[in-house]
């Protein structure tokens, strides 16, 4: 029994030996569909003829400069898609809030291209699924944390939500010929034994009928990887990970 009772504490041990998650930014899988570009930029691009679609994962680094203002302050920041300079104190790390994607449309072929955001799904190779959250889902999340539905919380509130609008895919969108669109698809946070993942963009119309009613869809898919680090903290996982790739 003293036996066993030793195998049992060495296991919790190597367990616990494991650290955290401290999952990266996601990159484009280097083989892509047929149609697909890999892009400098850590974008893929799907062109049919003067069609193009870009797609683009976006991190918090990224979304903190797009919203400048609203990614300070701390606790007080009010970017919607990330914390903002938000750090839990000691910690050299702070989580993503959401996956968050950029999807561009540039439409110089077709009269007009519809897409839908509630049509974007993500898959992970370990069988996890997670769909686009809409406007209507993240005004309903930003609303729990407006206390007393006055003062700063209705100020913070409303900063969220007119990001929210301005910048994400809130509804099906009419890129017409010759224009260009851009904005974000929003997904929740990737879990931390995700390391691969295909976005599936269905649906995306782009010939009508006379009614206006689409008789020609594409499916689009794209896929992305990111490395998953272990450790105690950020610091010790990234050393961790560098001594393993050294020949």
């Amino acid at each position: 029994m003293r036996g066993l009772w030793l195998v049992g504490i060495m296991f919790v041990t190597v367990l616990g030996g494991c650290g955290r998650y401290f999952p990266q930014n996601l990159q484009p899988v280097a083989e892509q569909v047929e149609g697909m570009a890999v892009n400098d930029d850590g974008s893929i691009t799907y062109n049919l003829d003067r069609l193009a679609i870009n797609l683009k994962p976006m991190t918090d680094a990224e979304l903190n400069r797009q919203f400048p203002a609203a990614s300070t302050g701390g606790a007080a920041s009010v970017n919607p898609y990330t914390f903002g300079d938000w750090k839990v104190p000691g910690e050299d790390w702070t989580e993503p809030r959401f996956t968050v994607l950029q999807l561009k449309l540039s439409n110089y072929q077709y009269p007009k291209v519809v897409v839908d955001p509630v049509k974007a799904t993500i898959h992970s190779t370990n069988n996890r699924v997670y769909r686009s959250l809409t406007y209507s889902q993240l005004y309903d999340y930003f609303r729990t944390f407006w206390q007393g539905r006055t003062g700063q919380g209705r100020v913070d509130f409303k900063n969220r939500t007119s990001i929210l609008r301005q910048s994400m895919y809130t509804e099906p969108t009419t890129v017409f010929s010759g224009s260009e669109q851009e904005g974000y698809l929003v997904f929740p946070a990737l879990d931390d034994d995700v390391t691969k993942i295909q976005l599936d963009l269905e649906g995306i119309a782009v010939r009508f009928d006379f009614s206006g009613a689409a008789v020609e869809t594409i499916d689009l898919s794209f896929s992305f990887e990111r490395d998953v680090l272990r450790g105690y903290n950020l610091s010790d996982a990234v050393q961790a990970d560098a001594a393993t790739d050294r020949p």
